[in-house]
């Protein structure tokens, strides 16, 4: 039941990044926009993915339970781009100001 839970929750995240995603590159700006929040957000899924491997029970049962794993990953690489969209819109908030 608590990995029924944990699917909701990574689910939950997951379909929030690629509308996050769509905004900062539309955006165009860094404005708004938390680096450390985002670097946060990775560390906790570093965490997560970590915890798969580490648990036992988890990792004995992995061939039917591979898909939670994914899960993370998928999401980690969304915060990873992101991260990416917000140093080139840090660069394009620079191009800005020094054209203004």
């Amino acid at each position: 039941m608590a990995e029924i839970f944990e699917i909701i929750m990574v689910l939950c995240f997951g379909a929030s990044w690629p509308m996050n995603i769509m905004r900062s590159y539309r955006a165009r700006t860094a404005k708004g926009k938390s680096l450390a929040f985002l670097v946060m957000i990775e560390i906790g899924y570093v965490a997560g993915i970590i915890s798969k491997f580490v648990n036992e029970a988890y990792m004995a049962d992995f061939g039917s339970k591979w898909y939670v794993l994914v899960f993370y990953c998928i999401n980690f690489v969304m915060v990873g781009i992101d991260m990416i969209l917000y140093f080139r819109n840090v660069m394009l908030d620079k191009k800005a100001a020094a054209a203004a």
